[in-house]
């Protein structure tokens, strides 16, 4: 499952975001990475989430596979949206 999200924090994918996405990424049966540019991080991993450093405004395109991928979508969505 894949969906193409916008960074609204006026901060971007701060520290505070990125570690609520390390949690979800963790929760589900799932695999979970996250696309800016043409860099690809796995979303279970706080260190590549803070490296992306996408600011507001920018996309992030969210590829999840496993079990749990939908629902982990939609979590990702409503921390980033």
């Amino acid at each position: 499952m894949e969906i193409t999200l916008t960074i609204k924090s006026t901060e971007g994918l701060h520290a505070q975001l990125a570690n609520k996405l390390v949690q979800v990424s963790n929760k589900y049966d799932v695999d979970i990475h996250l696309a800016y540019e043409h860099v690809i991080i796995d979303a279970k991993s706080i260190l590549g989430l803070m490296s992306l450093a996408v600011p507001q405004g920018r996309n992030v395109r969210v590829v999840a596979e496993g079990d749990d991928a939908e629902i982990a979508i939609q979590e990702i969505e409503k921390i980033l949206g």
